[in-house]
């Protein structure tokens, strides 16, 4: 059997550490053990890295614990907006969805519109006409609010503030040595009507090459897409020969005295090094080679 590779996040964020309770740790450990063992089961059978990072992502959109999907932020009409992308490294197919409501796994919209659309990015309601046509599944916006996003909703609004910026994604390494990536994410809380993430902007939030790396950023979006992180991973790999991990470092650190704020990003190269790079204290994270032991992590000073 030839190797293969997951990796993902659940977000990165700077907050008060002591403001993160033992059960909420507890949810995001189990839901990134989830979403690694969902994109293992793939890629163990021969799948495509594809299907396996569709696979981590919807386990994490469906989970409350993470901004995607269910779960996901409210927008300052107190709306669920998702975007979504996912990009293989093959022949750099993309399929990015922006804007898109009622959807119950943005990815596999992304997917479909990779796979089965003339286009590469759809939004809002063309994109929701899209995923009728192609049978996906929606939900009522109840489904998407928890009791706890409600809350911080209403506490936004009350005090004009946004912030929130915890997305999923994930990079994988098949059997046949494709890389893909994919991201997602409910947006910022008490964000504008109309605002897109980084998420699905190729080479800001996501990025697949197979020559050089796969790449799914989390954090500030707008900081994202003035860095170009994801891209810029890929460039100081391909033409600068920087090793993975130091490029995924390098990256979030580069810009700091232009952007500044919270940044991080899983990596994946065609021999199945994983890079993560961060500068928050909180960088939900993990990978497995080989469907091995998972390595987890949340906070900045724990190792993989």
């Amino acid at each position: 059997m030839k190797n293969f590779v997951i990796a993902i996040h659940g977000g990165a964020v700077t907050m008060d550490r002591a403001s993160v309770t033992k059960e909420k740790e507890k949810q995001y450990r189990e839901g990134l053990k989830e979403a690694l063992q969902a994109g293992n089961e793939v890629l163990r059978k021969g799948g495509s890295a594809v299907d396996a990072v569709t696979a981590a992502v919807v386990a994490m959109e469906n989970n409350t614990a993470f901004n995607a999907g269910r779960g996901g932020n409210l927008n300052v009409h107190g709306e669920h907006m998702f975007d979504a992308a996912i990009m293989e490294g093959k022949a750099l197919e993309i399929g990015a969805v922006a804007a898109v409501q009622h959807i119950k796994n943005p990815v596999k919209l992304a997917k479909a519109v990779m796979e089965h659309c003339k286009h590469n990015f759809l939004t809002g309601e063309g994109a929701k006409e899209f995923a009728i046509i192609r049978k996906l599944e929606l939900e009522k916006p109840s489904y998407f609010t928890t009791e706890e996003n409600l809350k911080e909703w209403q506490q936004h609004i009350l005090e004009n503030y946004t912030t929130g910026h915890d997305t999923v994604g994930a990079v994988a390494l098949d059997q046949d040595g494709n890389l893909a990536a994919a991201t997602s994410t409910g947006g910022l809380k008490n964000q504008l009507k109309g605002r897109i993430s980084d998420s699905p902007i190729v080479g800001g939030g996501t990025y697949a090459n197979n020559e050089v790396c796969a790449v799914s950023c989390t954090g500030e979006g707008e900081l994202i897409m003035r860095g170009v992180l994801a891209h810029e991973v890929y460039a100081l790999t391909k033409y600068a020969g920087e090793e993975l991990q130091h490029a995924s470092e390098k990256t979030v650190k580069m810009y700091k005295k232009l952007l500044k704020g919270d940044m991080g990003l899983v990596a994946l190269n065609p021999k199945g090094e994983v890079g993560f790079g961060f500068n928050t204290n909180i960088m939900r994270r993990g990978y497995s080679i080989n469907g091995e032991t998972l390595a987890i992590a949340i906070w900045d000073d724990e190792s993989l």
